[in-house]
């Protein structure tokens, strides 16, 4: 059965915006440090104007970040089965499996295993296992709501 509706292209344009400025901070700013949000006006010749761009530079990771949340809901909003079944339970439960996954795996790898880096390094060095810790215990609760939103049937709202 073909699908009902319009194309949803403001979902369409929402993650390519979401995802060049991700391209853009990830790669240009950070990966290869050619420039960040506001190095003409604060050039990288101190600590401190790091830190100004550092901050812009998360300011538009933010902004980045709610245009895919928003090319999300959009994209969800759009998209529906002709069946006129109601998918969310799916939707989130999918979502929440990817982001606690991505928690456990980065957190045994980065944290555990190689000592990369830690969830909070402002603490203490005793308190990081901590934050460590309780990094993959919200990824493994995410799994496991994830799995069980997944699996459960869905029901047909008509």
């Amino acid at each position: 059965m073909p699908p009902q509706g319009p194309f949803p292209r403001l979902a369409g344009i929402l993650f390519g915006l979401g995802l060049g400025g991700f391209f853009d901070g990830i790669v240009l700013h950070q990966l290869l440090q050619w420039h960040h949000m506001v190095s003409s006006w604060y050039p990288i010749d101190s600590l401190r104007n790091l830190q100004i761009n550092t901050r812009w530079d998360g300011a538009f990771h933010s902004l980045t970040y709610l245009l895919v949340l928003g090319g999300m809901v959009a994209l969800w909003r759009a998209g529906y089965h002709p069946s006129g079944r109601n998918d969310r339970r799916l939707w989130i439960g999918h979502l929440l499996l990817g982001w606690g996954l991505f928690n456990v795996v980065e957190g045994l790898i980065d944290h555990q295993w190689l000592g990369m880096h830690h969830v909070n390094e402002t603490v203490p060095s005793d308190m990081r296992p901590i934050w460590d810790g309780a990094f993959l215990a919200w990824g493994a609760a995410m799994i496991v709501l994830g799995w069980v939103l997944a699996r459960r049937p869905v029901r047909d709202d008509h």
